[in-house]
């Protein structure tokens, strides 16, 4: 049976020193995180709220999880790509693809602390 919805519901990013990846996480997004384990792992949890859309996802730490730039990528939404650009190497982080205009809005990619690409998008229509 097909899914009805979009096709991703969650997400995980990999990390080798958790309270590092969570500076940084709340330095450049000025997200606030909540602390789990699950399955002998240990997560922080992003922030979610059923009535708004979109998904969330953790930072996750253990055996399974290795932090690379040659993955899965990962956008998230901004209304301010140039701020966030500016935070993430303020707080240590490497612009991977500058600030560019694919047609629909802007995007951009930098190294987060733990070695992942992150990507950025925002809308024209901000």
């Amino acid at each position: 049976m097909a899914n009805k919805s979009n096709p991703v519901v969650y997400f995980e990013i990999p990390v080798n020193d958790m309270d590092r990846a969570i500076k940084f996480y709340n330095a450049v997004f000025k997200f606030d995180f909540e602390k789990e384990n699950i399955d002998n792992n240990e997560m922080a949890l992003f922030p979610f709220a059923d009535q708004k859309l979109g998904i969330s996802g953790a930072l996750a730490k253990g055996e399974i999880y290795k932090p690379t730039k040659d993955g899965v990528i990962i956008y998230f939404g901004t209304e301010n790509i140039d701020e966030i650009l500016k935070l993430a190497t303020a707080s240590g982080g490497q612009i991977l693809y500058p600030k560019t205009d694919n047609g629909i809005g802007f995007v951009a990619e930098f190294e987060d602390s733990e070695g992942n690409r992150i990507a950025l998008f925002q809308s024209k229509n901000v």
